[in-house]
């Protein structure tokens, strides 16, 4: 007996190259999503890390503005200008 080779139908290999084309898309895709992500996440790091700069930035600022406020601060600087202290002068004024 002589053996036969099976020989695929016109049906069977255009079914054979679509999954492959589709396999080989969806790897493709699932790379590019994945470089994506990461650039994203690389992104979301930095501006956490500006945030927290910034927020310590503005900590520090906000401690010297306090630091220069104070009454004692005031009451030096008024004295070094030979001002006079008078407490009725003063108004308080909150948020």
């Amino acid at each position: 007996m002589a053996r036969r080779k099976a020989r695929l139908t016109k049906g069977e290999k255009m079914l054979y190259t679509l999954a492959f084309m589709c396999s080989l898309g969806i790897v493709v895709t699932k790379i590019f999503i994945g470089a994506n992500i990461t650039n994203l996440s690389m992104s979301v790091e930095q501006a956490k890390y500006d945030i927290e700069s910034q927020e310590k930035k503005n900590e520090s600022l906000t401690m010297k503005v306090n630091e220069l406020t104070s009454f004692d601060k005031v009451k030096d600087i008024v004295s070094e200008m030979g001002l006079a202290y008078n407490n009725d002068n003063i108004i308080i004024i909150n948020d």
